[in-house]
């Protein structure tokens, strides 16, 4: 028997290894729960979004012997309020958009410093002048043969003298009428007399090195952009017809709402049909670059009044040797945008209609940015109804004064 039992030793001794491990001392459980807390605590604080399924895993996994309840109501202690959290997640929002915009406007800026240099601008007016800051520069479409449609505006929404000069030092608002030189030599004929003698009176024209025609209306708005860029440095551009009604208040308004956002075009977007019937009104003559017959036209917005920001409106001043002119010139708008990172805000205010309609609106608190007739892609005999919808739908007077540009 005692052999039996010596020989039975060594095994007893070779199985000795498998016992279980003796259980964790106070001190070593006690230091795991500390561990563990500091951990959630960490976690935590550094990625708040995370902080509920964290404490849970943590309290799952303690060691033995934690005291669960006091580790979660810890970790509870240290979550945020997901209000607080939606509120930071929208301020990062902004603070990225906002730096997306200064990061675009300064690559614009340095386009169109480089385009200066190299005389890039040279069909732009006035473009060795110091830049002017500006909220908004609004350019008025206008013609020679259309002086009493610029004085219906004079007299009814465009401020003229001191008033136009005080608009554009306190607010930033730019008023001017665009107009280029006539297609006779060297522009010394009647009309250019004329029209020397109206700016000389009103001081409120943007002249352009350009030939007017009204099949040269895409590349007056090109050359427009271009010359504006080159004069004012301002955060929006707009172009509206010398037949608009237009509530400056208003305007200023809506565009200061998309100040921080980068690569804007505001307007009323329409998608309409290419025509390709010659003799009429509005005919493409490429309609062939839009498909089969029948198709539409990309979204742009409507001719009468559409608005860029800046970034946009030096892209066109930079790129506008080689931007394609079509027939119409609010086509070729869109057309310039459509293939860029651009924000198209279609603002129906920009578009309403004439009394009653834009009264109707006003009434109600709703005033109107612009008001013409589509019928007449204006306001239908603008001279003689100007004044009319200028007291029916115009903005209080000091409207403009009170916004924050």
């Amino acid at each position: 028997i005692l052999m039996m039992m010596m020989q039975a030793q060594p095994q007893l001794e070779k199985k000795a290894p498998a016992r279980a491990r003796p259980p964790l001392t106070g001190k070593v459980v006690a230091a795991l729960c500390v561990a563990s807390f500091a951990v959630g605590l960490l976690l935590s604080g550094w990625m708040p979004l995370l902080s509920a399924p964290i404490s849970s895993r943590v309290n799952k996994t303690s060691a033995p012997g934690c005291d669960d309840n006091r580790v979660s109501k810890g970790l509870a202690g240290e979550r945020h309020d997901p209000k607080g959290i939606i509120s930071e997640v929208s301020r990062t929002h902004h603070a990225i958009q906002s730096l997306d915009k200064a990061v675009s406007s300064l690559e614009m800026e340095l386009a169109v410093e480089r385009a200066r240099s190299g005389d890039a601008g040279a069909g732009a007016a006035g473009s060795s002048k110091a830049l002017q800051k500006a909220f908004v520069v609004i350019g008025i479409n206008t013609a020679f043969s259309s002086k009493k449609r610029r004085d219906s505006l004079r007299e009814t929404w465009v401020p003229s003298g001191e008033k136009l000069r005080r608009l554009e030092k306190e607010k930033g608002i730019v008023v001017r009428f665009v107009i280029g030189r006539s297609g006779t030599a060297e522009g010394g004929g009647a009309a250019d007399r004329a029209l020397d003698a109206e700016e000389a009176e009103n001081k409120d024209f943007l002249r352009l090195d350009h030939v007017e025609g009204y099949h040269e209306l895409s590349s007056k708005t090109r050359i427009y952009f271009a010359t504006a860029v080159a004069t004012w440095d301002a955060d929006f551009y707009v172009k509206v017809d010398d037949d608009v009604h237009l509530n400056l208040g208003m305007l200023a308004t809506r565009l200061a709402k998309y100040r921080a956002r980068p690569r804007v075009y505001v307007g009323c977007m329409k998608s309409g049909p290419v025509l390709s019937q010659r003799g009429v009104k509005y005919h493409e003559p490429e309609y062939w670059k839009f498909g089969d017959v029948g198709n539409k036209y990309f979204r742009h917005a409507t001719g009468q009044i559409y608005a860029v920001s800046k970034d946009l409106a030096a892209y066109i001043s930079v790129n506008q040797p080689i931007l394609h002119r079509f027939a119409n010139e609010d086509v070729s708008v869109g057309a310039w945008l459509i293939g860029l990172e651009v924000e198209h805000v279609d603002d129906r205010s920009m578009c309403c209609a004439t009394p009653p309609d834009c009264e109707w609106k006003k009434r109600a608190g709703n005033v109107c940015v612009a008001s013409f007739d589509w019928s007449c892609s204006g306001v239908c005999r603008s001279v003689d109804r100007m004044k009319l919808i200028h007291d029916a739908c115009g903005e209080d007077q000091a409207a403009v004064w009170g916004v924050a540009t």
